[in-house]
């Protein structure tokens, strides 16, 4: 089953690797925060993944961490692109 888990994990790492060049080539904004995205995304899928394969609990936290970086990540591109800041939660209405 261990093998099962590392093969899984090594397609995913494909899938992560062929986002990279989203990152790289562009050609929008969004589109290099959607890859951005998806290296988030899969890098916690890698690591659940591996965490099963060796029986290490100590890496689903990493994965935890990795999920929620992605999570602030999207935040603070949305609030990037948004015109004037626009859902910030500090400015008075």
């Amino acid at each position: 089953m261990d093998s099962f888990f590392q093969g899984a994990a090594l397609i995913v790492l494909l899938n992560v690797a062929a986002s990279a060049i989203r990152i790289f080539i562009g050609p929008s904004r969004a589109d290099r925060m959607m890859g951005a995205q998806l290296v988030g995304t899969g890098g916690v899928a890698i690591l659940i993944l591996l965490s099963l394969a060796g029986a290490r609990p100590a890496v689903l936290d990493v994965a935890l961490l990795l999920a929620l970086l992605a999570a602030f990540a999207a935040v603070a591109f949305v609030k990037s692109v948004s015109p004037g800041g626009a859902g910030d939660p500090e400015e008075e209405a």
